[in-house]
């Protein structure tokens, strides 16, 4: 999951960069089908897909349904938030896989993992709204940052939903499926928006976003996160999202987009110490 966190918010840096130039279904609906033949190559070598592994593919199609819902409402949401701002909303995510972990599986939180989940929540609306009283006052939520909430509940629910649909299936099988379901219905949903891209046109930024995420954001993730799900209690696998704000900093830093305001920096912090409270076993 600390892999995870620090290749997801690669996403939120490079995303913003290449958001503005393609339609969100266009540029997934590519990604998910690179992701999906690194996936088909791998898992085949593995020599573990096995036709029992295709019991119940509507799994798969819930599955996939959510983390296409994710990741088209981050890229929507990237046209006019800022990348910080976007992770501090993702950093909500915990609490809300918390809600759906008891929902779907009756997983219960100790005092200590309800106080980290409410001092990263505080965190991350601190950054949502700049460590402005009167913007949280007024609710100063910007369009991008409450489309991608949408897309946040999307993850926050797949995460209990792995362990409560698998049965039995080996992480790598199990997201083979899940990411070509996904791939089926994003091109379906994606198809007019990728008939309508000048492929030819776009920048370098574009298809250096689109490699990154089909291979490290989505490939990669995919396995981990179903990993950690199938290990630990869904509140803690969201835990290391907490960290997403500090790692997108240092991408923007590398990328040359400069450093947020130090006011941003203190609820970044708070996401920090939620973070090394979940980590400490009870």
């Amino acid at each position: 999951m600390l892999s995870f966190s620090a290749l997801v918010a690669g996403s939120f840096a490079m995303g913003s960069l290449a958001a503005p130039h393609i339609a969100p279904t266009a540029l997934n609906a590519v990604r998910f089908v690179l992701a999906g033949l690194i996936l088909s190559g791998v898992a085949a070598a593995s020599g573990k897909v096995t036709r029992a592994s295709l019991e119940a593919p509507w799994r798969y199609l819930v599955l996939g349904g959510l983390m296409i819902a994710y990741f088209v409402l981050m890229f929507e949401g990237l046209k006019t938030a800022a990348p910080v701002s976007m992770s501090a909303v993702f950093t909500l995510t915990p609490l809300m896989a918390a809600g759906f972990g008891w929902l779907l599986m009756r997983q219960r939180m100790t005092g200590r993992m309800a106080l980290a989940l409410a001092v990263g929540a505080v965190g991350a609306l601190w950054v949502i709204f700049d460590g402005s009283l009167q913007a949280a006052l007024r609710f100063g939520v910007g369009r991008g940052e409450a489309v991608y909430f949408v897309g946040c509940a999307a993850h926050a629910v797949y995460a209990p939903l792995v362990r409560k649909l698998n049965r039995g299936e080996p992480a790598l099988v199990f997201t083979l499926w899940t990411n070509l379901a996904g791939t089926a219905m994003l091109l379906i949903w994606g198809w007019p928006a990728l008939m309508a891209t000048d492929w030819t046109a776009l920048p370098p930024i574009v298809w250096i976003t689109i490699a990154y995420t089909a291979i490290a954001a989505t490939a990669a993730t995919f396995v981990l996160l179903q990993f950690a799900a199938l290990r630990l209690p869904s509140a803690k696998v969201m835990a290391y999202t907490y960290l997403t704000p500090s790692w997108v900093i240092l991408w923007t830093l590398v990328l040359g987009q400069g450093v947020p305001p130090a006011v941003i920096l203190v609820g970044v912090a708070l996401t920090v110490v939620a973070l090394l409270l979940l980590l400490k076993n009870e």
